[in-house]
């Protein structure tokens, strides 16, 4: 259904309270914004993006189109600390003369985690590592001596240093997630290992805390059945179960009239079912959270609101998190992999940079990954802020990755270089990717010259882009089996492509209650998906072609604009 053009934003058909809810409500273009009076006292629309954001504002949990990504980073976005230093590598016998530093390394990042955490030194230099360095200490920051000065060259994959991980189909699972510097628990490491990959990679959950009651998307109050092993500062994770009607995963796909006509069993068996898959782990809905007050013996109240209802009909429960690592990051240098050639599609074995998997509070600061299948990879990975890092030589499969439930991460301030190496033949570069239920992350401040913004089905859902420059020439992926591209609640805000072309970028013909907003560089308005529902899917696009007076949605509820 091509999008219809409508006068003005109205609260009633903004908020989608009755028929002015289109299936793509256009508001402004290069031409100039729509200028007729608003109905319910509201101004002019004459600054559509302003307006949108003024509105999120007055329910900033509860806006049916806008997520509330404000809290997304390390530490609801706090900037990451710089702990002081405890060893340095070279004290571990490390040499920055073609000698294997891989044993050095690791001894060095051992050291700090068992006395309490604190930086890892990596002096000027080109440092030649084998194997992944293995952050699985909370606390813990490898630091170089900034990435112009500090390389680290890895000449082997995942494959041959660490070991193979391949599905039954040959195709490798390094071609998504695993990094040659790798955050992960040991618990989960040895969990993942001992049964092979297959369907490992979420959280190692611990006791059920309490069991919870229901409540309204956008709360931040939990009536609960016990507060008696929660505590204050300490991060959770609030479990829901999606019934066999699959009414929770509608719920996040918006409740437009489109997901009552899908056909979940046979679109995404793996979602409703839980019987095997790739997906298995998706019929459980999990969502780290921190404690920030126990109110009593029954209520406590969360960090942040809730992105999603809690309904009778869907089981929900507080969990123990688990074995997890926190506050640990790596920072100031390069990792750069042996140039080798790129190969088929998902066959990659794993020439990979930083992985973060089950881990929370962490990040990656001025980073720079060269000749990657895989640049930064989040897997079931919470608060994460990945700032001021670059992608460049060889062609990559995935720039960056955020997958598998991973919540409320932040890449910001990122570049994705012309590739010295182009695509090979029977490969993909998909470029920003989204997928498998994961919510409130957000990419901004970047520039791409390869690309496009990727969403990888499983109904990733209440995520952001924004502030991008593109040249879009990637492609989408995702299996067909794994449901839905987009959830509800994606916004692409001010991107300015450079190619002309709108694939994937423009999304109201495709994604339900999304918004995209000041698009600029084309002329289309489709993106070129083939849609999950049919019907009004209650979208918004906003001044097409125009740059948006407001720049960086993420910013902007931030409270920086």
């Amino acid at each position: 259904m091509p999008p219809t053009t409508h006068p003005a934003i109205t609260r009633r058909g903004l908020f989608g309270l009755g028929a002015a809810a289109t299936a793509a409500t256009t508001l402004g273009s290069a031409a100039g914004p729509a200028r007729a009076g608003m109905p319910d006292g509201l101004a002019p629309p004459g600054d559509p993006a302003a307006e949108l954001l003024r509105q999120w504002r007055e329910a900033p949990g509860s806006h049916p189109l806008l997520p509330d990504v404000s809290a997304a980073g390390y530490r609801l976005g706090q900037r990451p600390p710089r702990p002081p230093v405890i060893t340095k590598v070279t004290d571990f016998g490390a040499r920055p003369d073609g000698t294997d530093c891989t044993m050095a390394f690791n001894a060095a990042v051992r050291h700090a985690g068992e006395h309490g955490g604190g930086v890892v030194l990596v002096p000027p230099g080109t440092w030649t590592l084998s194997a992944p360095v293995w952050m699985h200490w909370s606390g813990v920051v490898l630091s170089g001596a900034g990435r112009d000065a500090t390389v680290l060259h890895f000449t082997r994959t995942l494959d041959d240093g660490y070991r193979p991980n391949r599905q039954s189909n040959g195709n490798s699972r390094w071609s998504w997630t695993g990094g040659q510097i790798w955050f992960v628990s040991p618990e989960r490491r040895a969990r993942s290992e001992a049964e092979d990959y297959a369907g490992t990679e979420g959280w190692l959950l611990g006791d059920v805390l309490a069991e919870v009651g229901s409540a309204s998307r956008g709360q931040r109050t939990l009536v609960v059945s016990g507060t008696g092993q929660l505590t204050p500062g300490n991060m959770v994770v609030l479990e829901c179960q999606n019934p066999p009607d699959a009414s929770l995963l509608r719920h996040l796909a918006g409740d437009v009239p489109g997901t009552r006509d899908y056909d979940w069993p046979r679109g995404a068996p793996q979602l409703v079912t839980g019987s095997g898959g790739q997906y298995v782990q998706y019929a459980t809905l999990q969502w780290p959270v921190r404690v920030e007050a126990v109110l009593g013996d029954r209520v406590v109240r969360l960090a942040q609101p809730f992105k999603y209802d809690l309904r009778p009909g869907w089981p929900a429960r507080l969990r123990a998190i688990g074995p997890t690592v926190r506050d640990a990051g790596v920072e100031d240098l390069t990792i750069r992999n042996e140039l080798v050639p790129q190969t088929a599609h998902n066959r990659h074995p794993g020439s990979n940079g930083v992985c973060f998997q089950a881990v929370h509070d962490c990040w990656a600061r001025n980073v720079r990954v060269d000749n990657c299948d895989l640049g930064f990879g989040l897997t079931t990975a919470k608060s994460v802020t990945i700032t001021g890092v670059t992608v460049g030589g060889r062609a990559a499969h995935h720039s960056f990755a955020c997958r598998m439930q991973s919540n409320d991460n932040l890449v910001e301030d990122f570049e994705i270089e012309r590739f010295t190496v182009p695509v090979a033949s029977g490969a993909i570069h998909h470029g920003l990717n989204l997928e498998g239920l994961s919510a409130g992350n957000v990419y901004r401040g970047g520039r791409m010259a390869e690309g496009t913004f990727d969403t990888h089905r499983a109904l990733p859902f209440e995520n952001v882009r924004t502030d991008i420059s593109v040249e879009n020439n990637g492609r989408v992926g995702g299996s067909a089996a794994s449901g839905p591209l987009f959830g509800a609640r994606m916004a692409h805000w001010n991107v300015r492509i450079t190619n002309d072309r709108s694939y994937a970028i423009t999304i109201a013909d495709v994604a339900p209650r999304s918004a995209t907003v000041g698009v600029q560089g084309v002329q289309d308005t489709s993106s070129g998906l083939t849609r999950d529902f049919a019907g009004d899917l209650e979208s918004l696009l906003a001044e097409h072609g125009s740059a948006p007076s407001v720049v960086d949605l993420y910013l902007a509820q931030r409270g920086r604009f």
